[in-house]
């Protein structure tokens, strides 16, 4: 929690994640893979501009025109095909309703949504928290990397390690979780990237083992 404090501090709530709808958060969570969020965001706008945030609308799009409508996401033929695949699911077994999908156990929905092609842990996590309000704590790279740098956990730590770590220190609320991940993507997009931290102006420094040493910015890379 005082990461979290240091952290929301410096930064502020950062409003995640920013959709007008459940269904939007779901799509973006898939478009967002391997890619910025400026580049997902572009593709939903061009869904939404087509009349397509819509899982039966969606679902009626070939894979060829909905990986055109997806190109700025890159990788737009495979993610149109886990696109398609996550709202023939929805639209088939649910009928459209989202909030019908997600509801139920916590750990039953995150299976079923793992059995879907092309969703994996932290699409599905993504989807469960800020779609679903589950309270599941998303992890990600910069969760891998910031721990790592303040000498949490080694980098070759598993997603599930990292999740249980964060599910035993900090109370199951789904607003914590929201904001706790959301401010773990601003520092690492901001201060601790992957070579060349900016750890002079990182809110964490005074705490990591890894600003400490004296190889952020500028010296030797991360």
């Amino acid at each position: 929690m005082e990461v979290f404090e240091l952290l929301l501090a410096h930064f502020g709530p950062r409003h995640w994640w920013p959709a007008k709808s459940p269904f939007e958060v779901a799509v973006g969570a898939i478009l967002v893979q391997s890619v910025s969020w400026e580049n997902t965001a572009r593709a939903v706008r061009n869904l939404e501009d087509a009349g397509c945030l819509d899982p039966h609308r969606l679902d009626a799009l070939s894979e060829e025109e909905l990986a055109r409508l997806i190109v700025p996401s890159l990788y737009f033929r495979q993610k149109a095909k886990k696109l398609k695949a996550f709202v023939r699911v929805l639209v088939e077994e649910h009928g459209g309703d989202l909030a019908g999908m997600l509801s139920g156990a916590t750990g039953d929905v995150r299976r079923k949504l793992l059995s879907i092609w092309g969703i994996g842990p932290e699409t599905a996590d993504s989807i469960l928290l800020y779609a679903g309000g589950h309270p599941v704590f998303v992890v990600d790279a910069y969760t891998r990397r910031i721990f790592a740098r303040l000498g949490v956990w080694d980098e070759s730590v598993t997603y599930d390690e990292m999740q249980r770590y964060f599910h035993r220190h900090l109370p199951a609320d789904v607003p914590l979780f929201n904001e706790y991940h959301a401010l773990l993507v601003a520092l690492g997009s901001r201060y601790c990237a992957k070579t060349q931290p900016r750890c002079g102006g990182c809110p964490l420094a005074a705490h990591c083992l890894y600003a400490r040493s004296g190889r952020g910015e500028g010296g030797e890379p991360g």
